[in-house]
Protein backbone atom coordinates (compact mmCIF):
# COMPACT_ATOMS: atom_id res chain seq x y z
CA UNK A 1 0.00 0.00 0.00
CA UNK A 2 1.30 3.44 -0.92
CA UNK A 3 1.86 5.96 1.87
CA UNK A 4 -1.35 7.84 2.49
CA UNK A 5 -1.60 11.52 1.70
CA UNK A 6 -4.83 12.72 3.28
CA UNK A 7 -6.82 15.44 1.56
CA UNK A 8 -9.59 16.98 3.65
CA UNK A 9 -12.58 17.94 1.51
CA UNK A 10 -14.80 20.61 3.09
CA UNK A 11 -17.78 22.11 1.25
CA UNK A 12 -19.07 25.36 2.71
CA UNK A 13 -22.08 27.56 2.08
CA UNK A 14 -22.23 31.00 3.71
CA UNK A 15 -20.39 29.88 6.85
CA UNK A 16 -17.01 31.68 7.12
CA UNK A 17 -17.14 31.63 10.94
CA UNK A 18 -17.39 27.83 10.89
CA UNK A 19 -14.46 27.58 8.49
CA UNK A 20 -12.43 29.77 10.84
CA UNK A 21 -13.13 27.51 13.83
CA UNK A 22 -12.47 24.33 11.84
CA UNK A 23 -9.18 25.57 10.39
CA UNK A 24 -8.09 26.69 13.85
CA UNK A 25 -8.63 23.11 15.06
CA UNK A 26 -6.39 21.89 12.19
CA UNK A 27 -3.51 23.99 13.55
CA UNK A 28 -3.69 22.01 16.80
CA UNK A 29 -3.52 18.51 15.27
CA UNK A 30 -0.83 16.34 16.80
CA UNK A 31 1.60 14.18 14.82
CA UNK A 32 3.65 14.60 11.66
CA UNK A 33 1.32 13.72 8.77
CA UNK A 34 1.22 14.45 5.07
CA UNK A 35 -2.13 16.13 4.49
CA UNK A 36 -3.78 18.95 2.59
CA UNK A 37 -7.07 20.82 2.87
CA UNK A 38 -9.49 21.63 0.06
CA UNK A 39 -12.21 24.21 0.78
CA UNK A 40 -15.02 24.25 -1.80
CA UNK A 41 -17.24 27.34 -1.65
CA UNK A 42 -20.61 26.18 -2.96
CA UNK A 43 -21.90 29.39 -4.52
CA UNK A 44 -21.88 31.32 -1.24
CA UNK A 45 -22.85 34.97 -1.05
CA UNK A 46 -20.78 35.29 2.16
CA UNK A 47 -17.28 34.21 1.18
CA UNK A 48 -14.79 32.24 3.28
CA UNK A 49 -11.85 33.21 1.05
CA UNK A 50 -10.50 35.80 3.49
CA UNK A 51 -10.56 33.28 6.33
CA UNK A 52 -8.74 30.69 4.20
CA UNK A 53 -6.06 33.23 3.29
CA UNK A 54 -5.39 33.84 7.00
CA UNK A 55 -4.31 30.20 7.35
CA UNK A 56 -2.39 29.88 4.08
CA UNK A 57 0.95 30.22 5.85
CA UNK A 58 0.16 27.57 8.46
CA UNK A 59 -1.72 24.93 6.48
CA UNK A 60 -1.43 23.30 3.05
CA UNK A 61 -4.76 24.62 1.87
CA UNK A 62 -6.51 25.30 -1.45
CA UNK A 63 -9.70 27.24 -2.07
CA UNK A 64 -12.25 26.89 -4.88
CA UNK A 65 -15.40 28.83 -5.63
CA UNK A 66 -18.10 27.25 -7.78
CA UNK A 67 -21.76 27.60 -8.66
CA UNK A 68 -24.17 26.27 -6.03
CA UNK A 69 -24.85 22.58 -6.74
CA UNK A 70 -25.17 21.06 -3.28
CA UNK A 71 -22.75 19.46 -0.81
CA UNK A 72 -22.47 16.11 -2.62
CA UNK A 73 -21.40 17.62 -5.92
CA UNK A 74 -19.11 20.07 -4.11
CA UNK A 75 -17.34 17.14 -2.44
CA UNK A 76 -16.92 15.50 -5.86
CA UNK A 77 -15.53 18.78 -7.19
CA UNK A 78 -13.00 18.91 -4.38
CA UNK A 79 -11.95 15.26 -4.65
CA UNK A 80 -11.38 15.64 -8.39
CA UNK A 81 -8.89 18.45 -7.67
CA UNK A 82 -7.36 17.34 -4.37
CA UNK A 83 -3.70 16.41 -4.02
CA UNK A 84 -4.10 13.30 -1.86
CA UNK A 85 -4.76 9.62 -2.52
CA UNK A 86 -7.16 9.31 0.44
CA UNK A 87 -9.92 11.83 1.09
CA UNK A 88 -11.45 12.77 4.43
CA UNK A 89 -14.77 14.53 4.05
CA UNK A 90 -15.93 16.90 6.77
CA UNK A 91 -18.85 19.25 7.25
CA UNK A 92 -17.90 22.86 7.87
CA UNK A 93 -19.61 22.81 11.29
CA UNK A 94 -17.21 20.35 12.91
CA UNK A 95 -14.09 20.69 15.04
CA UNK A 96 -11.25 18.16 15.09
CA UNK A 97 -9.81 16.74 18.31
CA UNK A 98 -6.03 16.96 18.52
CA UNK A 99 -5.44 13.24 17.95
CA UNK A 100 -7.81 12.82 15.00
CA UNK A 101 -5.19 12.08 12.33
CA UNK A 102 -3.19 9.88 14.69
CA UNK A 103 -6.25 7.68 15.23
CA UNK A 104 -7.22 7.55 11.55
CA UNK A 105 -3.69 6.83 10.35
CA UNK A 106 -3.13 4.02 12.85
CA UNK A 107 -6.51 2.41 12.12
CA UNK A 108 -5.95 2.42 8.36
CA UNK A 109 -2.42 1.12 8.86
CA UNK A 110 -3.69 -1.77 11.01
CA UNK A 111 -6.80 -2.48 8.95
CA UNK A 112 -6.90 -0.72 5.60
CA UNK A 113 -10.29 -0.13 4.00
CA UNK A 114 -11.24 2.12 1.09
CA UNK A 115 -13.90 3.79 3.17
CA UNK A 116 -14.36 4.65 6.83
CA UNK A 117 -16.61 6.66 9.08
CA UNK A 118 -16.29 8.14 12.53
CA UNK A 119 -18.82 9.21 15.16
CA UNK A 120 -19.74 12.72 16.24
CA UNK A 121 -19.60 14.13 19.74
CA UNK A 122 -20.50 17.33 21.60
CA UNK A 123 -17.75 19.76 22.56
CA UNK A 124 -17.82 21.36 26.01
CA UNK A 125 -18.32 24.76 24.35
CA UNK A 126 -21.57 23.73 22.66
CA UNK A 127 -24.92 25.09 23.84
CA UNK A 128 -27.29 22.98 25.94
CA UNK A 129 -29.57 22.58 22.92
CA UNK A 130 -26.70 21.39 20.71
CA UNK A 131 -25.66 18.88 23.37
CA UNK A 132 -29.24 17.64 23.76
CA UNK A 133 -29.67 17.17 20.02
CA UNK A 134 -26.29 15.44 19.84
CA UNK A 135 -27.56 12.96 22.44
CA UNK A 136 -30.76 12.36 20.48
CA UNK A 137 -28.83 11.80 17.26
CA UNK A 138 -26.14 9.52 18.67
CA UNK A 139 -27.62 7.55 21.57
CA UNK A 140 -28.18 3.83 21.16
CA UNK A 141 -31.72 4.16 22.56
CA UNK A 142 -32.68 6.48 19.68
CA UNK A 143 -30.68 5.64 16.55
CA UNK A 144 -29.51 2.17 17.55
CA UNK A 145 -25.87 3.01 16.93
CA UNK A 146 -26.28 3.62 13.18
CA UNK A 147 -24.20 6.82 13.42
CA UNK A 148 -21.24 5.24 15.17
CA UNK A 149 -22.19 2.63 17.70
CA UNK A 150 -21.65 -0.54 15.71
CA UNK A 151 -19.10 -1.79 13.23
CA UNK A 152 -18.90 -4.07 10.21
CA UNK A 153 -17.18 -4.16 6.84
CA UNK A 154 -20.43 -2.70 5.44
CA UNK A 155 -20.63 0.24 7.81
CA UNK A 156 -22.31 3.23 6.15
CA UNK A 157 -20.38 6.40 7.06
CA UNK A 158 -22.00 9.82 7.25
CA UNK A 159 -20.43 12.66 5.31
CA UNK A 160 -19.79 14.91 8.31
CA UNK A 161 -16.85 12.54 9.05
CA UNK A 162 -16.10 10.13 6.22
CA UNK A 163 -12.99 8.73 4.57
CA UNK A 164 -12.81 7.61 0.94
CA UNK A 165 -9.87 6.39 -1.12
CA UNK A 166 -9.15 7.97 -4.47
CA UNK A 167 -9.68 4.63 -6.20
CA UNK A 168 -13.10 4.20 -4.56
CA UNK A 169 -14.06 7.72 -5.63
CA UNK A 170 -13.09 7.06 -9.22
CA UNK A 171 -14.85 3.69 -9.34
CA UNK A 172 -18.09 4.99 -7.83
CA UNK A 173 -18.21 8.44 -9.38
CA UNK A 174 -18.65 9.94 -5.93
CA UNK A 175 -21.79 11.43 -4.46
CA UNK A 176 -25.13 11.74 -6.23
CA UNK A 177 -27.44 14.74 -6.43
CA UNK A 178 -29.86 13.76 -3.65
CA UNK A 179 -29.57 15.68 -0.37
CA UNK A 180 -29.73 14.59 2.35
CA UNK A 181 -29.09 10.90 1.77
CA UNK A 182 -26.11 11.27 -0.55
CA UNK A 183 -23.79 9.58 1.94
CA UNK A 184 -25.71 6.29 2.51
CA UNK A 185 -26.36 6.18 -1.25
CA UNK A 186 -22.62 6.35 -1.93
CA UNK A 187 -21.87 3.82 0.83
CA UNK A 188 -24.36 1.34 -0.62
CA UNK A 189 -22.94 1.76 -4.13
CA UNK A 190 -19.42 1.18 -2.79
CA UNK A 191 -20.58 -2.04 -1.12
CA UNK A 192 -22.04 -3.24 -4.43
CA UNK A 193 -18.68 -2.51 -6.07
CA UNK A 194 -16.91 -4.70 -3.50
CA UNK A 195 -15.24 -2.00 -1.42
CA UNK A 196 -14.96 -2.49 2.33
CA UNK A 197 -15.67 0.14 4.96
CA UNK A 198 -15.16 0.37 8.69
CA UNK A 199 -16.17 2.40 11.69
CA UNK A 200 -13.22 3.98 13.48
CA UNK A 201 -14.86 4.55 16.85
CA UNK A 202 -12.14 6.81 18.24
CA UNK A 203 -11.99 9.02 15.14
CA UNK A 204 -14.78 11.27 16.34
CA UNK A 205 -15.37 14.92 15.48
CA UNK A 206 -17.19 17.58 17.44
CA UNK A 207 -20.29 18.26 15.38
CA UNK A 208 -21.70 21.70 16.11
CA UNK A 209 -24.90 21.38 14.01
CA UNK A 210 -25.74 25.16 13.94
CA UNK A 211 -29.14 24.07 15.14
CA UNK A 212 -32.52 25.31 16.41
CA UNK A 213 -35.69 23.36 17.08
CA UNK A 214 -37.09 24.37 13.67
CA UNK A 215 -33.92 23.45 11.81
CA UNK A 216 -33.65 20.18 13.68
CA UNK A 217 -37.21 19.21 12.76
CA UNK A 218 -36.59 20.11 9.11
CA UNK A 219 -33.39 18.05 9.12
CA UNK A 220 -34.89 14.85 10.53
CA UNK A 221 -38.02 15.29 8.38
CA UNK A 222 -35.81 15.27 5.28
CA UNK A 223 -33.90 12.25 6.61
CA UNK A 224 -37.22 10.42 6.78
CA UNK A 225 -38.19 11.60 3.30
CA UNK A 226 -35.07 10.26 1.60
CA UNK A 227 -35.00 6.82 3.19
CA UNK A 228 -37.83 5.30 1.04
CA UNK A 229 -36.05 6.72 -2.02
CA UNK A 230 -32.83 4.97 -0.99
CA UNK A 231 -34.78 1.78 -0.32
CA UNK A 232 -36.11 1.94 -3.88
CA UNK A 233 -32.64 2.46 -5.33
CA UNK A 234 -31.06 -0.16 -3.06
CA UNK A 235 -33.74 -2.77 -2.22
CA UNK A 236 -31.31 -4.92 -0.22
CA UNK A 237 -30.84 -2.07 2.25
CA UNK A 238 -34.50 -1.94 3.29
CA UNK A 239 -35.02 -2.76 6.97
CA UNK A 240 -38.09 -2.94 9.19
CA UNK A 241 -36.26 -0.73 11.70
CA UNK A 242 -36.76 2.26 9.38
CA UNK A 243 -40.47 2.09 10.23
CA UNK A 244 -39.90 2.45 13.97
CA UNK A 245 -40.10 6.29 14.19
CA UNK A 246 -43.38 6.22 12.23
CA UNK A 247 -44.82 3.45 14.38
CA UNK A 248 -43.55 5.20 17.52
CA UNK A 249 -45.33 8.44 16.54
CA UNK A 250 -48.57 6.72 15.58
CA UNK A 251 -48.47 4.70 18.78
CA UNK A 252 -47.93 7.80 20.89
CA UNK A 253 -50.91 9.56 19.33
CA UNK A 254 -52.98 6.40 19.85
CA UNK A 255 -51.86 6.18 23.49
CA UNK A 256 -53.24 9.66 24.18
CA UNK A 257 -56.55 8.83 22.52
CA UNK A 258 -56.85 5.58 24.48
CA UNK A 259 -56.00 7.40 27.69
CA UNK A 260 -59.06 9.62 27.17
CA UNK A 261 -61.10 6.42 27.21
CA UNK A 262 -59.41 5.22 30.40
CA UNK A 263 -57.07 2.78 28.61
CA UNK A 264 -53.79 3.80 30.18
CA UNK A 265 -51.26 1.00 29.69
CA UNK A 266 -49.95 2.16 26.30
CA UNK A 267 -49.28 5.70 27.50
CA UNK A 268 -47.49 4.28 30.55
CA UNK A 269 -45.11 2.42 28.22
CA UNK A 270 -44.21 5.71 26.53
CA UNK A 271 -43.76 7.43 29.89
CA UNK A 272 -41.36 4.68 30.95
CA UNK A 273 -39.38 5.04 27.70
CA UNK A 274 -39.04 8.80 28.12
CA UNK A 275 -38.02 8.35 31.75
CA UNK A 276 -35.31 5.91 30.67
CA UNK A 277 -34.21 8.41 28.02
CA UNK A 278 -34.08 11.20 30.60
CA UNK A 279 -32.01 9.16 33.05
CA UNK A 280 -29.68 7.97 30.28
CA UNK A 281 -29.16 11.54 29.07
CA UNK A 282 -28.63 12.74 32.63
CA UNK A 283 -25.96 10.10 33.28
CA UNK A 284 -24.32 10.89 29.93
CA UNK A 285 -24.34 14.69 30.15
CA UNK A 286 -24.51 15.20 33.95
CA UNK A 287 -26.84 18.13 33.33
CA UNK A 288 -30.54 18.07 34.16
CA UNK A 289 -31.40 20.83 31.67
CA UNK A 290 -29.68 18.99 28.82
CA UNK A 291 -31.42 15.76 29.86
CA UNK A 292 -34.82 17.51 29.76
CA UNK A 293 -34.06 19.04 26.34
CA UNK A 294 -32.86 15.65 25.12
CA UNK A 295 -36.29 14.13 25.83
CA UNK A 296 -37.90 16.87 23.73
CA UNK A 297 -35.30 16.33 21.00
CA UNK A 298 -36.10 12.62 20.88
CA UNK A 299 -39.78 13.41 20.41
CA UNK A 300 -39.02 15.90 17.63
CA UNK A 301 -36.63 13.42 16.02
CA UNK A 302 -39.08 10.51 15.99
CA UNK A 303 -42.07 12.56 14.82
CA UNK A 304 -40.13 14.47 12.15
CA UNK A 305 -38.42 11.40 10.72
CA UNK A 306 -41.54 9.25 11.07
CA UNK A 307 -43.80 11.74 9.30
CA UNK A 308 -41.30 12.28 6.48
CA UNK A 309 -40.80 8.53 6.07
CA UNK A 310 -44.55 7.83 5.93
CA UNK A 311 -45.24 10.67 3.49
CA UNK A 312 -42.44 9.59 1.15
CA UNK A 313 -43.36 5.88 1.40
CA UNK A 314 -46.98 6.55 0.42
CA UNK A 315 -45.91 8.69 -2.53
CA UNK A 316 -43.25 6.31 -3.85
CA UNK A 317 -44.51 2.85 -2.91
CA UNK A 318 -48.27 3.36 -3.12
CA UNK A 319 -48.70 6.12 -5.70
CA UNK A 320 -45.57 5.10 -7.68
CA UNK A 321 -44.41 8.71 -7.95
CA UNK A 322 -41.06 9.59 -9.47
CA UNK A 323 -38.93 10.82 -6.51
CA UNK A 324 -37.28 13.69 -8.39
CA UNK A 325 -40.60 14.97 -9.73
CA UNK A 326 -42.55 14.44 -6.50
CA UNK A 327 -39.85 15.84 -4.17
CA UNK A 328 -37.68 18.15 -6.31
CA UNK A 329 -36.29 20.00 -3.28
CA UNK A 330 -34.43 16.83 -2.28
CA UNK A 331 -32.34 16.96 -5.46
CA UNK A 332 -29.79 19.45 -6.78
CA UNK A 333 -29.99 20.13 -10.51
CA UNK A 334 -26.73 22.01 -11.12
CA UNK A 335 -24.27 19.14 -10.67
CA UNK A 336 -20.93 19.80 -12.36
Amino acid sequence: MKPLHFSFIIPVYNRPEEVHELLESFTKLEGDFDYSICIVEDGSSISSKGIVEQYAGQLNISYYFKENSGPGDSRNYGMARALGNYFIILDSDVLLPKNYLQVVSKSLSDNYTDCFGGPDAAHVSFSNLQKAINFAMTSFITTGGIRGGKDSDKFQPRSFNMGLSKSAFKASGGFGTIHPGEDPDLSLRLIKLGFKSQLIKDAYVYHKRRISWTKFYQQVYKFGMVRPILNTWHPNSERIIFWLPTLFSIGFALSIILFLFQVKWLLYIYIIYFLVAFVTALVSTKNVIIAFLAVIAIGVQFFGYGYGFLKSTLAIKLLKSDPEKRFPKLFFKNAQ
